[in-house]
């Protein structure tokens, strides 16, 4: 039975790591000790340790680098210094630890050959007679100032720009202008894509991966609320294609902004479901236009509902159909995927039929 032998003072994150690392071999039933030692760390500063493992055929090292965060990009830099620091001792054994550590930074240890172990039970280690894969436990700490920083009003503009605008490469200042940030929250965004391999650079500046897109709407899509927008609930006795064209030539008139989305913008795109409410986004003088179109506001029954943006970024990329102005295929479907069933369904659509030959 495997026995653990700690011998050096180490930091939080360390122990944490170690004491579940040998837990997990201790379940290996010819596996006999685990000596942990430290030694000076790779290349410079890092959570560094080595557990030694022996039984009578296994005399490992277990070379483990701990970081605090488990991204893709991270990993890739990790397994590179792991793969140089074992390259001159055979008996070396390379591990990559985080707190959590996803498909994507697994698919990069994998790459390298680097054994990967995360604190919330995923892990690949394979060595001499030892294979160990565990997979499928969430992550218990999701990393919410990242996902806050990445999913706010003013980096969703930029996160438009990089998605709607396929294959273009942006200078930094270029793309601030065209999203309607500062430079600073442009290159926020560009750290926190980059840590997921989400961006590449090339002679033209940076640009949004295609391999990008799906994993990016589905991340997107788990942190965005519709009801971030304030609806007000209408009805009119109109057919529901003459009040569409109506309300497109009222918002000209005022002037205002307007936009179909949900199911009534997606039918006009990938026609895939049914529908019997018009949705849409609207920026203007809301009494004014609901007087113009004769809307009386309901508290049920409504066959109308208009939106008020949380942020004008929601227009980002509308077109004109048949004069009727409709929201990007990316606002529909962030919008698409909060609608359970047929929401979903048009979503799939969306994605199938607009972005992803976009990006072909």
């Amino acid at each position: 039975m495997l026995k653990a032998v700690h011998v050096v003072k180490i930091s939080t994150l360390e122990r944490d790591a170690a004491d579940q690392l040998t837990a997990v071999l201790r379940k290996v039933p010819f596996l006999e000790s685990a000596r942990l030692q430290h030694e000076s760390p790779p290349g410079g500063s890092c959570a560094y340790f080595t557990l030694a493992v022996r039984s009578r055929s296994i005399n490992r090292r277990l070379v483990c680098e701990v970081k605090s965060s488990g991204q893709p990009r991270i990993a890739r830099e990790a397994c590179l210094t792991l793969r140089d620091h074992v390259r001159s001792n055979a008996r070396d054994y390379p591990v990559f630890i985080a707190p959590y550590i996803g498909p994507a930074a697994a698919a990069v240890c994998d790459q390298y050959q680097v054994g990967y172990f995360d604190l919330a039970g995923n892990c690949r280690l394979v060595f001499d007679q030892v294979f160990i894969q565990r997979d499928g436990f969430p992550n218990p700490s999701v990393e919410k100032r990242d996902l806050r920083s990445l999913y706010s009003p003013k980096a969703e503009r930029i996160l438009r720009v990089l998605v709607t605008v396929a294959k273009r490469s942006w200078r930094m200042q270029d793309l601030a202008d065209e999203a309607g940030v500062s430079l600073g929250q442009v290159a926020n965004v560009k750290k926190l894509l980059s840590d997921r391999e989400w961006i590449e650079a090339d002679a033209g500046g940076i640009r949004l991966r295609s391999s990008a897109v799906l994993p990016i709407l589905k991340e997107w899509a788990g942190n965005y609320r519709m009801e971030r927008s304030a609806a007000r609930d209408y009805y009119s006795l109109k057919p529901i294609p003459q009040m569409e064209t109506e309300m497109a030539e009222a918002s000209r008139q005022l002037p205002a902004r307007c936009a179909l989305t949900g199911l009534s913008g997606a039918v006009r795109l990938a026609p895939a479901v049914r529908y019997q409410r018009i949705t849409a986004y609207f920026l203007g003088d809301l009494p004014a236009f609901a007087d113009l179109l004769e809307l009386s506001p309901v508290s049920s029954g409504a066959n109308i509902t208009l939106l008020e943006p949380y942020d004008e970024g929601v227009f980002y990329g509308s077109r004109e159909v048949e004069r009727v102005p409709v929201a990007s295929p990316i606002q529909l479907y962030l919008d698409l995927v909060q609608i359970k069933g047929r929401g979903e369904e048009a979503a799939s659509a969306i994605v199938e039929e607009v972005i992803t030959p976009a990006w072909r």
